[in-house]
């Protein structure tokens, strides 16, 4: 079997790996228009903020690393058309523009997001970037270099996570916010505002309910919002969103809205030879059970590799996601699972939420955290729909440990006396995910506890 995989980054690593790996005898060939593949952009921010010194240290596989496995790896590629109908795709070499054509059995659809350039006049000032790629970042970091005030447009995880960078770094920073809150599509109105609190204290302006409208050139850039203000910097670095990088297959398969893929269970499209992963398609959002654009490695690399099982037959079906994610912002750890209790209201469902706050370990132990938990549950069935962690003990795995109740349907109920250990290390004699599901049972069964 003839496999073409189109562009090459997390799902078409995976997918690569996983075909080659299981079936060595299948011909694979690559064409990424790129001169890179696999690059963490999660990790962009680690490296603008010091953390990690080299950006290079991103990528955790190149092309010599899909070639061991016996794919042919064409970098510097662009596919300029693909025709489904006779399973072709025109092909052009960057490096000697030359043009010719291949043929497939089966085609992986990878080709990964581009960033979302909004609708701002001064976009094409220089002073102006973008986030996402390797080249991207590398430009920032030498801008960087140069001006001390930053302003970042959009407050999403990387608009966080940059301006967290950046103030550790000693620029001055600001962060403009369309909405009225930060991180509108993880966390609930309390825990921004605690995190936007954690932003002041390192002296990061926040500016809510403002939309940018112009970037006016001069010795600073003056950025223009719609509400009428104007804020300077020397450098805005734009963070507004993603989307699905899918013209190849438009009017050939069928997307979303938004352009994004629509897969089955098997990651397969609408054409049965052509399978798409990873930021090019839609995920199956199981709080939910709807079909969303939600673009996140780590479901990038999971639908790849069952593109990669599933190209063979409808082998392993895809679980979905619950979009589980986390941060760390100034020693404090944000970790998140499922929806908000906004996004649950905005989807219909009849939800409420509770507010765990306490010590995560026993006040007796040497040293411990405060921990502050949004538990969503629906009023109807019970039904565990979201979770937020945030403290400055690592409660990532705690959200992982949300997700899985999630994917499996499990009531507050359920989760409020689910075994969990106990050792004063870690954890009171009631896990803070048992005591936090109480509250949720109390709050619904109307119990008041002294």
């Amino acid at each position: 079997m003839k496999v073409i995989v189109v562009g090459c980054t997390h799902a078409g690593t995976a997918a690569v790996e996983q075909i080659l790996t299981k079936h060595p005898e299948t011909e694979v060939t690559v064409y990424e228009r790129d001169d890179n593949i696999a690059f963490l952009s999660c990790g962009i921010a680690l490296y603008l903020g010091r953390i990690v010194n080299r950006l290079e240290d991103m990528f955790y596989a190149d092309p010599t690393t899909l070639e061991g496995y016996g794919a042919k790896v064409h970098m510097k590629h662009n596919v300029l058309k693909i025709d489904s109908k006779n399973k072709k795709v025109v092909v052009q070499d960057l490096q000697t523009q030359e043009i010719f054509e291949d043929t497939y059995d089966k085609l992986i659809m990878t080709t990964g997001s581009e960033v979302g350039v909004p609708p701002i006049k001064g976009m094409d000032n220089q002073r102006v970037l973008l986030c996402k790629s390797y080249a991207q970042a590398k430009k920032i970091y030498e801008s960087a270099l140069n001006y001390p005030s930053i302003a970042i447009v959009g407050a999403g995880y990387v608009g966080v996570e940059l301006a967290e960078s950046y103030a550790n770094t000693v620029h001055e920073v600001s962060l403009i916010q369309s909405r009225d809150q930060i991180l509108n599509n993880y966390v609930d109105d309390g825990l921004s505002e605690e995190i936007i609190d954690k932003l002041k204290e390192h002296d990061v302006k926040v500016h809510l309910g403002e939309r940018v409208a112009e970037i006016e050139d001069g010795e600073q850039l003056t950025i223009k919002t719609k509400t009428g203000h104007a804020y300077k910097a020397d450098l805005v670095i734009v963070c507004t969103g993603f989307f699905a990088n899918t013209d190849l297959l438009r009017g050939q398969v069928q997307m979303d809205g938004y352009g994004a893929i629509i897969i089955n269970d098997y990651m397969q499209t609408s054409n049965p030879d052509i399978y798409a992963g990873g930021d090019s398609c839609v995920v199956k959002f199981n709080p939910t059970g709807e079909y969303r654009y939600i673009p996140l490695a780590s479901s990038a690399v999971r639908q790849g590799t069952l593109a990669g099982i599933n190209i063979f037959g409808n082998i392993r079906k895809y679980m979905g996601t619950q979009a589980t994610t986390a941060m760390e912002i100034f020693g404090y750890t944000l970790a998140e699972t499922g929806l908000t209790y906004k996004k649950a209201i905005a989807n219909g469902i009849n939800a409420d939420y509770v507010i765990y706050k306490d010590y995560y370990r026993p006040n007796y132990m040497p040293t411990t955290d405060m921990l502050t938990i949004y538990l969503v549950y629906d009023k109807d069935t019970r039904k565990v729909l979201g979770a937020q962690l945030f403290s400055k003990h690592e409660v990532a795995q705690s959200a992982n440990a949300v997700s899985i109740c999630i994917q499996n349907n499990n009531t507050i109920d359920d989760l409020a006396y689910v075994d969990m250990l106990f050792q004063p290390n870690y954890d009171n004699p009631l896990n803070y995910l048992n005591l936090v599901a109480q509250m949720a049972i109390d709050k619904e069964d109307k119990v008041v506890r002294k």
